[in-house]
């Protein structure tokens, strides 16, 4: 009979749950996973990997039909959503695989099935029935496991408004974004978030008439105010039409469109299109976990959790998502390592939230870590703020990505690096640099005297420093 008693216990194999898993491994755990679809979680399958390989698309065909810019001649492109939407598919397989693969090699028990916390320590997995479940042949089922250490990472899933309840057909979640055979000649998206502006940005390239509609006054309300109003131009001047300080009041299904009424400035309009995305954020997924009835509390929708992950019940961890904002899937990895070195007696140090990176992979890309420009001085901190345009940047120019800025905070008095700011080609590749820049408590001193390599982009990095404290070179 299958051993049914491990020392930890993980329901969840996404990000959060089998980097975990395989920590935990490391360490010299007993672990086992429970999943009820696939292997991944919805980063791999239907979010953070398929997304980006769609934008890859999305990227090469924008520099195809912009080829005499470079000197270059492509004829008769065009686009095969098919190949596209099977491409982006491939990639998420071929994860799957390798994170099969990751447990075998770490010896991390999978089991298949949904997973309910009967008490501390105890869980029953019954089967669950979904077309899209991927599980390796030989996981475990049905039954009850016992583990001294049971962690929940169960994710999230879209936050669906009164109105906006998705179909699958004429109003869609991410979910049917990504498997949408034949594209949309006009969209509306719902929410200027990193999902919605993704998708629109997608979408836009591709060759549809994109609507985005966001009720707060700034799209893209998490990032920097001055990074926010200098995207949305490059949106605008793609031909994307943003409604800032609007909402979606009534939807009015039709055959094979959707007549959508919005409201702006006290005034309503409406307008078709083919299809609407409602990216209105996403929710955890606290439900039918039994986390009430053994005492667990759950606040706002997610479960409270201490820095070690610790829930209210002695034993019950929760991590990613599910824990709370921000619901990153990196945020998800570095907490489940914390929880699990915590649990091991390793005291690791706490996350912290400032310090966990932001990215968009709309073009042009955005990406951030820290306080904001506003958030500093809401805090009353004196403050430097520098700033870089591509402009200025050769390897950008050479590039021909020459619209884009890094902006720095630093606290006045003491040089710390408060936040860092970028919008601009690749500059998801960049703001690690300044994560680890406040992860080291590095200065303003010390990253003046950084040498940065020439000519590359990272330089803005660099410049944007030296014009926080008057020093800038190349502007």
């Amino acid at each position: 009979m299958a051993d049914t008693n491990f020392d930890i216990i993980i329901i969840g194999a996404g990000p959060g749950g089998y980097v975990t898993a395989i920590r935990a491994a490391q360490l010299g755990f007993k672990v086992a996973v429970v999943e009820r679809q696939f292997l991944g979680g919805i980063c791999n399958n239907w979010g953070c990997i398929p997304t980006k390989a769609l934008l890859r698309s999305a990227e090469i065909y924008h520099y195809m039909t912009h080829a005499k810019d470079y000197g270059l001649a492509a004829d008769n492109v065009k686009v095969d959503p098919a190949a596209v939407i099977a491409r982006s598919r491939g990639v998420v397989n071929r994860l799957n695989t390798g994170v099969g693969f990751l447990f075998k090699k770490n010896k991390v028990t999978l089991i298949k099935g949904e997973a309910t916390i009967n008490a501390p320590g105890k869980i029953t997995v019954k089967n669950y029935d979904s077309p899209l479940v991927n599980m390796p042949k030989d996981a475990l089922g049905a039954g009850s496991y016992q583990a001294k250490h049971i962690i929940v990472a169960t994710g999230a899933r879209p936050r669906t408004l009164p109105g906006l309840e998705p179909d699958g057909k004429l109003v869609w979640t991410y979910f049917d974004a990504l498997a949408a055979t034949k594209f949309p000649k006009s969209l509306l998206v719902v929410g200027s978030g990193a999902i919605g502006i993704e998708f629109a940005s997608f979408y836009r390239t591709m060759g549809a008439e994109v609507t985005v509609v966001e009720v707060l006054p700034q799209i893209l309300p998490v990032e920097d105010a001055e990074i926010a109003g200098i995207a949305r131009k490059q949106f605008e001047k793609q031909g994307m039409k943003i409604m800032a300080g609007a909402k979606v009041t009534k939807l009015d299904k039709k055959a094979d469109s959707v007549a959508a009424t919005i409201e702006v400035n006290g005034k309503a309009e409406q307008i078709t299109v083919d299809r609407v995305i409602a990216a209105v954020g996403v929710v955890g997924n606290v439900e039918n976990l039994g986390l009430e009835k053994v005492g667990v509390k759950i606040e706002r929708g997610v479960i409270k959790v201490d820095e070690y992950c610790k829930t209210s019940v002695p034993g019950i961890y929760a991590i990613g998502d599910v824990a709370g904002p921000p619901m990153l899937a990196h945020k998800a990895e570095h907490e489940g390592v914390v929880c699990v070195e915590a649990i091991k007696g390793l005291h690791p140090h706490p996350m912290d939230k400032l310090k966990i990176p932001g990215c968009t992979y709309c073009h042009p890309q955005i990406a951030s870590v820290g306080l904001t420009e506003q958030a500093a001085k809401d805090k009353k901190l004196d403050i430097r703020v520098g700033r870089f345009p591509f402009m200025g940047n050769g390897k950008a120019i050479a590039q021909g990505e020459d619209q884009g800025l890094v902006k720095v905070i630093f606290d006045k008095k003491t040089g710390q690096l408060l936040g860092a700011h970028m919008v601009g080609s690749e500059v998801t590749e960049l703001i690690q640099g300044f994560v680890v820049a406040m992860n080291l408590e590095t200065t303003e001193e010390e990253l003046m005297h950084t040498i940065f390599p020439h000519p590359t982009i990272s330089e803005t990095m660099k410049e944007a420093v030296l014009d926080a404290y008057g020093r800038v070179l190349n502007m």
